[in-house]
């Protein structure tokens, strides 16, 4: 198969789901847009319930992946197939956290800004 075929199948494949993926997309830029106006910055921020939660959506990929594509999970038999799983399902975490995790800084920021050189 070439490459031109297999990027065909995959935009056959995706096609139903354009919607849910740009409008994914979109949320991850706006919450990630306001947060870093607002002062978020990745390594200054810890959030255990974000990375718990962010682990919770992503093992929840388990169950439901194989429900959007007409499949089960007893038809994961092949390393390839649980390398693929497993890549999706760490990627749905990740997207996960890059959502929550400015999310919770947002609910959670402080009221104020201390100031230089004021106790």
């Amino acid at each position: 198969m070439t490459i031109q075929g297999a990027l065909t199948i995959l935009m056959y494949a995706l096609a139903p789901f354009l919607w849910l993926i740009v409008a994914g997309v979109g949320l991850l830029v706006a919450v990630q847009l306001v947060a870093r106006l607002r002062g978020y910055r990745t390594l200054h921020h810890r959030c255990k319930l974000a990375s718990l939660a962010s682990l919770a959506v992503g093992l929840s990929g388990l169950w439901w992946i194989p429900l959007f594509t007409n499949s089960r999970l007893g038809y994961v038999t092949t390393l390839f197939d649980w390398v693929a799983m497993a890549g999706a399902v760490i990627g749905l975490a990740f997207a996960a956290w890059l959502v929550l995790h400015p999310l919770t800084y947002l609910v959670r920021a402080p009221r104020y800004v201390r100031q230089k050189g004021t106790a």
